[in-house]
């Protein structure tokens, strides 16, 4: 899922294969620029705002995308086969003689002038990944609705630029709230914590292939006694409980909770619960994290 750390590197990979070399080939495939032609024009920049994308070029514009759920953007050697979808999900084509950048189901994607940037991406927050980064401007910004759900706060891309659905879940179990507990409502240090866990933890995965938020290795307690079988990827036998008191396991898995429903907790081993937060899959171990829940869903074990 596209967040701050992976559209950087997509804005890396597009500023390499496209940055200081003429454009021999430009297709839009969007009705409104359908007919715009970049052609003989050189790509000056990619740079990465939050999560939107901005390609620019020598005469004064800018092709500006955004992946949302799961765009993409592909770079092929010449002659090499295209495998990032079918071909009516090509949004975007801008090749020069050496790479060819493909975009795929860009839900946005427009051209605009590079002076007005700002229409597309002045309403951002600070960047957690850019130059622009403010974790005071950050926090007044989101102290600013205390009684907004602290999932939806950190999602908001106007209080700060970079966050998407993982992050929002893997920082509120390092802060042991759930994503439903109001902004006021966190404990005193908290949310400065959590901020500046968020910076941490992008800026440690801006290079990273495969998304972590996870210590590398984390040692658990062996039981006092009695065997216990391996819980770190087996879940439950039907009507048992997890034991409170997990056998000594290395954790490998590199996500806490994101994608982990009904999986035993890497820290305590109740089974992590899911539900929906503004139409997005949310999860949270009831056990680690403290705050409100959904109605109708249990936040207790």
């Amino acid at each position: 899922m596209p967040e701050g750390d992976t559209v950087l590197q997509t804005a890396a990979r597009l500023h390499t294969a496209l940055a200081g070399r003429e454009l021999t080939r430009s297709d839009l495939r969007v009705p409104r620029f359908a007919t715009a032609d970049l052609t003989g024009r050189t790509v000056l920049d990619v740079i990465a705002r939050g999560k939107h994308l901005l390609t620019r070029v020598e005469g004064g514009l800018t092709l500006h995308s955004h992946l949302r759920m799961d765009g993409a953007w592909r770079v092929y050697a010449p002659g090499e086969r295209w495998r990032g979808g079918p071909g009516h999900q090509i949004r975007a084509i801008l090749g020069n003689t050496e790479h060819t950048a493909v975009g795929y189901r860009l839900p946005v994607l427009e051209l605009l002038r590079t002076d007005e940037e700002s229409r597309a991406v002045g309403h951002l927050g600070p960047d957690l990944l850019g130059p622009d980064w403010d974790v005071d401007l950050a926090l007044e910004r989101l102290l600013a609705a205390p009684e907004r759900p602290i999932g939806e706060a950190l999602l908001d891309q106007r209080n700060l630029a970079g966050i998407g659905n993982v992050y929002k879940c893997e920082l509120c179990f390092l802060a042991r709230v759930t994503p439903w507990l109001p902004v006021g409502d966190l404990p005193e240090g908290v949310l400065p914590r959590l901020v500046t866990a968020a910076e941490r933890l992008l800026y440690a995965n801006r290079d990273r292939p495969t998304r972590t938020t996870t210590i590398a290795a984390e040692l658990r307690t062996p039981p006092a006694r009695g065997p216990q079988p391996d819980l770190t990827t087996a879940p439950p036998a039907p009507g048992r409980a997890l034991p409170r008191t997990l056998p000594s396991v290395r954790v490998r898995e590199p996500l806490y909770v994101y994608g982990r429903g009904r999986r035993p907790c890497l820290r305590c081993g109740t089974p992590i619960r899911r539900a929906d937060q503004d139409d997005r899959p949310t999860y949270w171990c009831p056990a680690c994290q403290s705050g409100p829940t959904p109605p109708g869903v249990s936040g207790a074990t």
